[in-house]
């Protein structure tokens, strides 16, 4: 019936359905349909490979492209040192950029498919990806409601991001909360809690949701399953040993931060790696992954560190709690040719080492390969290695104690076996808390793993390595933040360094350029012409100095151009006149005195996110202190100059 239809219109004598003879503008559709049969004629009389051909070598240019900016200073590395700077105060151009979110993604995904071979993880891209999706949908909010863009509420964006981004990794959103606020910033609002915990917990609910939809979970379970005894998980003589284990987690964490930032400054400072970063980026790369494949190759010496396994089959198999001194005593199982899901722990077993040999060869090789797989300008995280290390570090600890004490320990008349899985979760919470300077990581640790019975030693030994690293090395990323060289204010540590006793007037900076009411605008357009300065404090007059207020570059550079051209010869004009046609000042709402400490000024930045402020001496405009000068007070008080 529809074809004879397209028959009796007698429109081409092809059969036409009564869709196409009843839909909306017929004769038009069937006139694009022609010009389109006639182009495809024409475009393909050459033959269709052509053009595949052509999009062959488009897709592959964009693709080489998209690589390349993906190892750009802007999306390399992790991205928590330069959010610290952010939320401190700092703009970073181009850092939150959303135009850098493919190019994260397409950097971290290659540093992923490396698998062990770089052994390198994702929390630190999560976190940038995450600020840089929170800070495009904090434009298109301002945007939809036509508000004016708000610095503070940007922060408090940026705040919740950092701990949805731990938290969409880990599935974990109480320690994602924690972590941002002692990793991200000195001085944390509690506005911001909820706000955190409420993105943390969406983010998280739906990590694990996605994994039962995909049929990998049965329903929302942890991320790492352990199977400790709940009855009496450890006894209480092992307390000591559990913090022995943070104490040398603490002092190891203080020799690998000490490597990791020596060798980056000489990665930075050397004449050959420096030109070849500055220059080839993909050839370092390609060559430290080549250094770091060919030693984790598995038919090489791959098979005594395990590299089989993924970084969370790493956690799987050092997270058991059975021994396997004991187990390999009376029996020797075969290295396996392939991978088994249900013996993981045979990868940290091989006929020609012990347990103990295996393990130590891991954490000496880790130890240097993951410092140099931190100099190459991808996009990873750190995190996850350094909480691998941690838990072979606590896995070799409890190891050593079940053959020390095969039997158990006595305690209260009861003998309890010595379970190695709970060492390894308190090393790896105690060193990777060392690393980052931060306590959240036992709360972490017991969210990964879903249980809590080994509360009270992973907290105890998490606080014996933060007590350690903190008073010897500062952390990871601040570190990071030092070599970088970004535009952080250091804190001040320590109660002997006197810096309630050094005043603002002994550092401060006493040549200001002030802009006076009185002042002609011949002196004023000088003035903007000869400094670079990005705001210029008001004052009342020439001879009084009073300082009334603060005028933006860009609005008066704006309001100068205007008047220039209504300048009338022989009429002299002041600034004045131009503030009262109409151009912005501010008022100043916090200064500094004379007499105010270097530890009040210190807490002012800090607190308020600061970058400047005006001092003023009965109201007078006397001087300014910027980061400048507040890092060159610090620094002479930790590292006092030489006497002449």
């Amino acid at each position: 019936m529809e074809e004879l239809v397209g028959l009796r219109e007698g429109s081409s004598g092809d059969p036409v359905t009564l869709w196409e003879l009843w839909g909306p503008c017929p004769r038009i559709r069937r006139g694009i349909r022609g010009g389109l049969e006639w182009l495809k004629q024409k475009l393909f009389r050459l033959g269709e490979d052509w053009y595949f051909l052509l999009a062959l070598g488009v897709l592959m240019a964009m693709v080489s492209y998209a690589m390349d900016f993906a190892v750009r200073s802007v999306v390399r590395g992790s991205g928590i040192p330069e959010l610290k700077t952010i939320l401190s105060g700092v703009i970073l151009e181009d850092y939150l950029d959303i135009k850098n979110f493919g190019a994260k993604v397409v950097g971290l995904c290659c540093t992923l498919a490396c698998g062990s071979t770089v052994f390198l993880g994702k929390v630190g891209p999560f976190v940038h990806l995450s600020v840089m999706m929170a800070a495009y949908l904090g434009r298109v909010r301002t945007a939809i409601s036509g508000e004016p863009e708000n610095k503070s509420k940007q922060t408090e964006m940026l705040a919740a991001a950092a701990a949805v981004g731990v938290a969409t990794v880990f599935a974990a959103p109480f320690s994602g909360v924690l972590f941002s606020i002692e990793v991200m910033s000195s001085h944390f609002s509690v506005w911001d809690y909820w706000r955190g915990f409420f993105a943390a917990t969406c983010g998280a609910f739906m990590f694990r949701l996605l994994a039962v939809f995909n049929s990998e979970q049965e329903t929302i379970t942890s991320l790492f399953k352990t199977s400790f005894r709940v009855e009496v998980p450890f006894d209480l003589p092992e307390i000591f040993f559990f913090v022995a284990l943070g104490g040398i987690c603490g002092v190891l964490s203080c020799v690998y931060l000490f490597c990791q930032r020596t060798f980056l400054h000489f990665i930075r400072t050397n004449r050959f790696s420096s030109k070849l970063l500055a220059t080839s980026k993909p050839v370092y790369s390609a060559l430290a992954t080549l250094v770091l494949a060919s030693i984790t190759y598995p038919p090489g010496v791959g098979r005594f560190l395990a590299s089989r396994l993924s970084m969370q089959q790493h956690l799987d198999s050092l997270f058991d709690n059975h021994s396997w001194v004991l187990m390999t005593r009376n029996s020797s199982p075969p290295w396996p040719e392939e991978l088994d899901p249900q013996h993981l722990w045979w990868e940290w077993y091989h006929p020609r080492f012990t347990i103990f040999g295996t393990l130590a060869f891991f954490l000496v090789m880790k130890f240097w390969m993951l410092i140099l797989a931190t100099t190459i300008p991808m996009p990873a995280g750190y995190f996850m290695p350094i909480f691998i290390l941690g838990a072979a570090i606590g896995r070799l600890l409890g190891e050593a104690l079940a053959v020390t004490f095969p039997e158990g320990i006595v305690a209260g008349g009861i003998t309890n076996p010595i379970m190695p899985g709970g060492y390894a979760l308190a090393g790896a919470a105690a060193f990777s808390g060392a690393v980052t300077h931060t306590i959240s990581t036992a709360l972490l640790a017991f969210e990964l793993t879903g249980q809590i019975v080994h509360a009270l030693p992973v907290l105890m030994a998490v606080l014996a390595a933060n007590a350690i690293a903190q008073s010897c090395q500062p952390s990871f990323y601040e570190g990071t933040i030092l070599i970088k060289k970004l535009p952080y204010l250091p804190r001040i540590l320590g109660r002997n360094i006197g810096s309630h006793c050094v005043r603002v007037e002994h550092f401060m900076n006493h040549s200001v350029t002030t802009l006076a009411k009185d002042m002609p605008l011949e002196e004023v357009v000088e003035v903007v012409t000869s400094t670079d300065a990005a705001e210029y404090p008001l004052v009342e007059s020439t001879e009084s100095q009073i300082l009334v207020g603060i005028v933006r570059r860009p609005q008066l550079v704006q309001a100068l151009q205007v008047e220039s051209s209504s300048w009338a010869p022989g009429h002299q004009q002041g600034l004045q006149d131009i503030l009262a046609r109409g151009c912005p000042t501010e008022p100043v709402t916090l200064t500094l005195f004379p007499e105010t400490s270097l530890h009040q000024a210190h807490n002012l930045f800090e607190l308020l996110n600061l970058q400047s402020l005006f001092v003023t001496s009965r109201g007078r405009a006397v001087g300014c202190v910027s980061w400048v000068e507040m890092k060159k007070a610090i620094s002479n008080l930790t590292n006092p100059p030489a006497p002449q």
